[in-house]
């Protein structure tokens, strides 16, 4: 049986990114992206909102790029795969913690904070022999839909 694991989060970043180098060199930076929804309270008949994190790390030249134009605020589209680590704290309590491995990012919104391109970029997760490139057509074509996206 085919099995998938694909994800796409369309949201707002909540702090700045932190990038960070590997010994062999490869940058990895991760972030936290929120996701809203609104919906009305049955009870109530008032509106109400919910907000979930994801947590999400880039790798390679896409996590250089990640690291260097998203801001704290910044709206951003990921699509990648979830990934789910286990590792033991301070106390020898077994922990999990669930990401995102991203593979394809694209900048919405405006113009970027301190940055000079129009906020409709995009970029892929590239193979180590390969430059990064633009996403596929489906994240570009994201960009048209920007007014939608309810923030």
């Amino acid at each position: 049986m085919a099995s998938v694991n694909k994800v796409i989060v369309v949201g707002n970043v909540g702090r700045d990114p932190e990038t960070r180098y590997m010994p062999s060199g490869d940058a990895v930076t991760n972030i936290s992206v929120a996701t809203s929804d609104r919906y009305k309270d049955k009870q109530s008949g008032e509106m109400k909102e919910t907000t979930e994190w994801h947590r999400v790390a880039f790798f390679g030249k896409l996590a250089e790029i990640a690291g260097q134009y998203l801001k704290k605020g910044s709206q951003v589209y990921v699509e990648g795969r979830l990934r789910t680590r286990k590792w033991t704290d301070a106390s020898g309590q077994e922990k999990y913690s669930t990401e995102i491995v991203a593979e394809t990012m694209q900048m919405l919104g405006g113009k970027p904070v301190g940055g000079s391109g129009d906020g409709g970029e995009s970029y892929s997760r590239s193979k180590p022999a390969e430059q990064s490139a633009p996403a596929s057509s489906n994240a570009a074509s994201l960009g048209a839909m920007d007014d939608d996206i309810p923030f």
